[in-house]
């Protein structure tokens, strides 16, 4: 794989640990709507770190997911052309990491193995939001984007039949498929050690954002993180709200999802059934 190397500008002080600017260092892979968008935010206020440059046309909401390996058409031919996705960035001195965050890597079943054999040693980092609330944001944010005729209960049923027909439009309607979390995760752990990975909920970025940072700077080995004002970005008035009736349907259908996967995190989960 040939990768292009990216001169750092020299206008300002070398960080004492080496730049690795020929490709992507990190990515937060996970999960839509648990604060990702937060979490960018939060990682570009960070020296070191370089995100991908936002085209000032667009809001940062439409402009900081790459979508690169979750994108079929990228990988049609090979070798593989990274130049449009190293293209986004932009580094200069000090910073030494480049990452990116698009939540649906996590999810799109291709593209966690695609990042392994652009970079074996990406480190993924992954925020996890309780399903049940995670499947009605996502369902919010497509009604409100007129790209959801269906009300809540009806899209939930009609999720199987649609996925079937349509696989591409996974991404869009897959409300309860991509609370399920544990599958995802072992995914990731087939292609990359456990100790590439970091999971954590989405209630500790919003409770003590300085807390979570800080293992995140332990994590990609950087300098800490400067301390920050708790922020919620994205954050939008629901229409309506989660009957008992479909708050009841999704406790069952997560139940023994949330008991593996605090298995495999030694989490309590138990709040998120309540």
């Amino acid at each position: 794989m040939v990768t292009p190397t990216f001169s750092a500008r020299t206008d300002a002080p070398v960080a004492q640990r080496p730049a690795i600017l020929d490709r992507v260092s990190f990515v937060v892979a996970g999960a839509q709507k648990s604060g990702t968008s937060t979490l960018d935010a939060y990682l570009r206020e960070h020296r070191e770190l370089c995100l991908p440059t936002l085209n000032s046309l667009f809001s940062p909401s439409m402009q900081k997911e790459m979508h690169f390996f979750d994108t079929e058409r990228f990988f049609m031919i090979e070798p593989v052309d990274y130049a449009p996705y190293h293209a986004r960035f932009d580094p200069h001195a000090p910073q030494r990491l480049l990452g990116e965050a698009t939540p649906a890597y996590m999810y799109w079943p291709p593209a966690v193995e695609r990042i392994a054999r652009y970079n074996p040693a990406m480190k993924l980092i992954m925020v996890l939001r309780n399903p049940i609330t995670r499947a009605f944001s996502h369902w919010n944010m497509v009604r409100q984007a007129w790209v959801e005729p269906l009300a809540f209960r009806e899209a939930l049923r009609a999720e199987p039949e649609r996925l079937r027909k349509r696989p591409t439009q996974a991404k869009r309607h897959a409300y309860v498929e991509r609370g399920f979390y544990a599958q995802q995760l072992k995914r990731v752990w087939r292609y990359f050690p456990v100790e590439q990975t970091l999971v954590f909920k989405s209630e500790e970025l919003l409770v003590d954002p300085n807390e979570v940072l800080g293992r995140i700077a332990a994590f990609l080995d950087i300098d800490p993180f400067p301390s920050v004002t708790p922020k919620t970005l994205h954050a939008r008035e629901y229409d309506t709200t989660m009957s008992d009736e479909e708050k009841s349907y999704l406790v069952e259908v997560y139940r023994d999802e949330i008991v593996e996967l605090e298995r495999l995190l030694g989490w309590d989960c138990s709040a998120w059934l309540k």
